[in-house]
Parts: structure tokens; C-alpha cells; sequence
């Protein structure tokens, strides 16, 4: 099984991941951790790096427990929820966990454009995290 996982480090993604933790445990899945980056080529190698240092850490918590696990840093010019669902059909994923920050009453009728994009264009089961 292959799991999904879209990082960006807020405290929702973070929540994700413990997620997939959890699933590709009770699923012997590998899991794949993938941050876009909208801006494409333009964003700022400091940025960069640092979005590199967090995914580290992020797989690092899989690979603790011995649960496979790969980054992917997206630099393609798309929107997020293009890139990774792209992603998810190139690497035949069989779930995708992504995370929803909590809004208001009215707000909670609507998902980000990101996580709209996911739920609507996904070809397998997508979990999402409040």
C-alpha cells in the first residue's frame, strides 16, 4: 500500500502525519511526504533549504520505525493540489491524507482550494485531518 501524506508544516499537517503514521503501520504501506511549492523555480534557496530540513525531520519519524518512507519537494509551477495529485497518479497511491484548518461556521461548508482540488480529483480515498 502507498499513502500520501501533503506536508506543509502547520499543526494540521503535522496531525497528518501521526495519521499516516498510525495507517502505514496498520497497513504495512509506505508513505510518501510531499510538499509543492507554488512559486515554482523563483522561491529563495534559504526556503528552499528549510522546506528541505522539515521533510527530513518528517521522514525521519518513519524511518524510526522502520516504515518506508520517501520525501518529495515539487517544483513543478503547479497549484498544490494539481502537484500532488500528478503525484499520486505517477506513484499509484492508494490514499491520500492531507490536512483542513479549522474556520469558521460558514467556513467550515468549504475546504481550501487545495484540499477541494484533492477530494475532487483523486482516484482513491482521501482522508482528511482538522
Amino acid at each position: 500500500m502507498e499513502i500520501m501524506v501533503g506536508f506543509n508544516d502547520s499543526r494540521v499537517a503535522k496531525d497528518a502525519l501521526d495519521i499516516a503514521l498510525q495507517h502505514a503501520q496498520a497497513f504495512n504501506a509506505r508513505v510518501h511526504i510531499v510538499t509543492s511549492l507554488v512559486s515554482g523555480i523563483d522561491i529563495p534557496k534559504k526556503e528552499f533549504d528549510r522546506i528541505e530540513k522539515k521533510l527530513e525531520y518528517a521522514e525521519s519519524l518513519f524511518k524510526d520505525k522502520n516504515i518506508p518512507c520517501k520525501t518529495h519537494l515539487l517544483v513543478r509551477g503547479l497549484q498544490a493540489g494539481e502537484d500532488l495529485i500528478k503525484l499520486a497518479n505517477e506513484t499509484d497511491i492508494d490514499e491520500i491524507i492531507v490536512g483542513v484548518k479549522r474556520r469558521s461556521k460558514v467556513g467550515k461548508f468549504l475546504f481550501s482550494s487545495t484540499t477541494q482540488y484533492i477530494i475532487l480529483h483523486a482516484t482513491c480515498p482521501v482522508v482528511t485531518i482538522k
